[in-house]
């Protein structure tokens, strides 16, 4: 089959690649870039609705492709979040034997890297998954032990010699460029940076581009030559059509439906007794005590004294009564007075390592004080997710999650304690269950703790969705109501759901 014939542009302006006033750094790769946050890539129903956009660099050796990916990032500037990957993470490992002839090593050959993993961990990626990719020391002429955790892109950049070459690649692009330069600059480039950065002596760098670099170009890496081809690093209109053309594929890719979610009505029961439960909604029995403490917390006079005091407390009976939703298993035990009791104990290999949590920032903070109070030795991730100031949606801002959740042979038997404030709208709590998901979290594994849920809305769509999750709230509340928020000037801001009796803005009185 003919390849089709490739774009190619030929003026050049010099620009410096930023992100958000910041210079990238020239030498970093495997990294993602985050500007103003990851809008949903998912649907109303918690499914995901389209992948990341993957764009595939390649070009000889030192021909300027990272910079190439720099510059698009920089010209995409309020992008929502990048990964930049590279090739050089996936080099076969050494064995000790190879390793005494590092320098003749050939890796400018495609069988020098690890082509599966390669696109496997590129496949997970464009499926909104985590990936955990290989770092490989150029100094050691070996792959390290630890690797690179990356997760959460809207677009990815890959960037390469052999970027192209592999069909298994290809076919996960959305667009291929191939960075065009001249053999004695990219020679020049090569002994540069390879006395700088990798600790090789001038001689050993001619023989091995004479040898292997140079014949590798001309049978493997030119003739992936494709699609669109960039002659030079500093070409400004190349860089603007590709970034005008992954922005209209992102706008194409948008949606919004947290208005959707406060007006959805009551797919399923959520008991709106202050006693009920079901199998996946548990709430407090409302003792007096109870009903006291929410008392407290409800009252718009109470101190901020007394706010922190009682929210401490209830989280520490909520986070109790969801240590009862574990799996446990029948145990004995000798007693100091010699006799033989029964009991319980956690029905897992490794309790320490399995059960974790993960607090949406910064409200599900209050119940982390609970939680250790119940575990003191769990695990605590957090994600940052906040409302986008225009459109009211949630953004993924930050995520750092803990290690067992990162690692995907290890997250399908992590048990996850989500911890947030309120459930109104759930769009936050949405996305956060969505994170897990993406990392292999299995759906009877979360268990989302929580001060206050609404008998519709947000939580009725999760609970329909995901019928495996289960809530521990220590009241629910019957109403959602539409508010707009006020700029300093006073002018209207944006709209708002409010839970009504409610708690006000409980983030707000705990931590200000």
């Amino acid at each position: 089959m003919a390849l089709r014939r490739p774009t190619i542009f030929r003026t050049h302006t010099s620009q410096t690649p930023f992100l958000n006033n910041v210079p990238l750094s020239t030498g970093e790769k495997n990294k993602l870039l985050v500007s103003h946050g990851r809008p949903p890539w998912y649907g109303q129903d918690g499914k995901p609705l389209t992948d990341a956009f993957v764009i595939g660099i390649a070009g000889g050796s030192a021909s300027g492709k990272t910079h190439v990916a720099q510059e698009i990032v920089r010209s995409l500037d309020s992008i929502p979040s990048v990964i930049i990957m590279s090739q050089d993470s996936f080099y076969k490992e050494h064995t000790p034997e190879e390793l005494v002839l590092a320098f003749a090593n050939n890796y400018a050959n495609p069988d020098a890297i690890d082509m599966p993993l390669f696109a496997q961990c590129l496949r997970d990626l464009k499926s909104c998954k985590q990936a955990n990719v290989p770092i490989y020391s150029f100094t050691a002429h070996q792959r390290m032990k630890h690797r690179k955790y990356l997760y959460g892109a809207n677009i990815i950049i890959v960037e390469g010699i052999m970027a192209l070459q592999d069909p298994q690649l290809r076919e996960l692009y959305d667009v291929n460029i191939f960075v065009q330069c001249d053999s004695d600059l990219m020679l020049a480039r090569r002994i540069k940076r390879d006395v700088a950065e990798r600790g090789r002596d001038v001689e050993g760098i001619l023989q091995q581009y004479l040898r292997f670099v140079k014949p590798a170009y001309d049978n493997f890496v030119a003739p992936t030559a494709r699609q669109v081809i960039v002659p030079g690093v500093k070409n400004s209109v190349a860089i603007d059509l590709i970034t005008t053309h992954v922005r209209k594929k992102l706008s194409e890719r948008s949606f919004q439906f947290r208005d959707k979610l406060a007006r959805a009505d009551s797919l399923v029961h959520i008991p709106t007794s202050p006693t009920a439960s079901t199998d996946n909604l548990v709430v407090l029995r409302q003792t007096p005590q109870l009903r006291g403490i929410y008392t407290i917390l409800r009252d718009r006079e109470t101190s901020r004294e007394d706010f922190i005091f009682y929210s401490d407390r209830l989280a520490t009976l909520i986070c109790e009564k969801a240590m009862e939703l574990l799996p446990f298993k029948n145990i004995t035990v000798r007693t100091p007075t010699g006799a033989i009791a029964d009991g319980k104990d956690v029905k897992m290999d490794n309790p320490i390592r399995q059960i974790c949590s993960v607090t949406i920032v910064r409200a599900g903070g209050m119940l982390e004080m609970g939680l250790r109070r119940v575990m003191r030795d769990v695990a605590i991730g957090s994600l940052l997710i906040q409302s986008d100031p225009s459109s009211g949606e949630p953004m993924l801002l930050h995520s750092m999650l803990p290690s067992v959740v990162q690692r995907r042979e290890e997250s399908g038997d992590a048990w996850v304690f989500l911890l947030d404030a309120q459930i109104g709208t759930g769009a936050a709590a949405l996305m956060a269950i969505r994170v897990l998901l993406d990392h292999g979290v299995t759906e009877d594994h979360i268990i989302f703790v929580t001060f206050l849920g609404v008998p519709r809305g947000g939580m009725a769509v999760i609970r329909k969705t995901f019928p495996g999750i289960r809530f521990v709230c220590g009241a629910v509340d019957d109403g959602l109501e539409e508010r707009w928020l006020h700029n300093e000037d006073g002018t209207p801001g944006r709209r708002v759901w409010s839970i009504t009796p409610g708690m006000g803005n409980i983030g707000d009185r705990y931590y200000m």
